[in-house]
C-alpha cells in the first residue's frame, strides 16, 4: 500500500470516529450496543449508505423498540435467583422473546417470565432463573418485535463461588 493511500484510509478513519463522537457514540462507539454488537437502528449506517427499503424499516417510528434493560453483564451465586428486565414499545405492541445461546428459551420449573402490558404500545418483561446453577451461566437476550421492526438487547452471566 502507497504512503498516499494508507494515509487517506487514516484520515477517513479518523472523520468515521470523529463524526461517531458527535453524534454521542460514546467509549463504544456510535451504532453498537452494551455488548458492542453491531446495531442498525438510528444513526447506526449513514442514511447515504440504505436504501429506502432499510430505512422504511429501522426507523419506523412504530417499529419495536426496547427502551429499558438490565445491566449488560451479571455474576450471579450459585442456587441464588437471576433476574433480567425488558421494557420496550412500538405499536402494535411488541412481543418479547427471551433467548440463551441464541436459543428460544421456554418455560419449565426454574424459569419463568412475567410480562405487563402497559397502555396499547409498551411491554414490561422479567425473565427469572430459581435457584441458578453453572449451566445457566452464558448469553442471554431479549428480542422485541412487532411487524415493523425487531430490537435486542444483550446480557452476560457468569457464576462466581464464595470461599470462606
Amino acid at each position: 500500500m502507497t504512503r498516499c493511500r494508507f494515509l487517506s484510509l487514516l484520515l477517513l478513519a479518523a472523520l468515521v470516529v470523529s463524526a461517531n463522537a458527535a453524534k454521542g457514540g460514546g467509549p463504544r462507539g456510535a451504532g453498537r450496543n452494551r455488548g458492542g454488537r453491531r446495531m442498525y437502528g438510528s444513526s447506526a449506517i449513514p442514511m447515504s449508505h440504505r436504501n429506502s427499503a432499510s430505512v422504511r424499516y429501522y426507523e419506523n417510528k412504530d417499529g419495536a423498540k426496547i427502551v429499558k434493560a438490565s445491566h449488560f453483564e451479571l455474576d450471579y451465586m450459585l442456587g441464588r435467583k437471576i433476574t433480567f428486565f425488558c421494557m420496550a414499545t412500538g405499536y402494535p405492541r411488541p412481543e418479547i422473546t427471551w433467548l440463551k445461546d441464541g436459543i428460544e428459551l421456554y418455560h419449565h420449573k426454574f424459569f419463568q417470565v412475567h410480562e405487563w402490558p402497559v397502555g396499547n404500545d409498551t411491554i414490561k418483561s422479567k425473565m427469572e432463573i430459581d435457584p441458578a446453577t453453572q449451566k445457566d451461566a452464558g448469553y442471554y437476550e431479549c428480542q422485541a418485535d412487532n411487524q415493523y421492526a425487531v430490537d435486542r438487547r444483550s446480557f452476560r452471566t457468569d457464576y462466581v463461588m464464595i470461599s470462606y
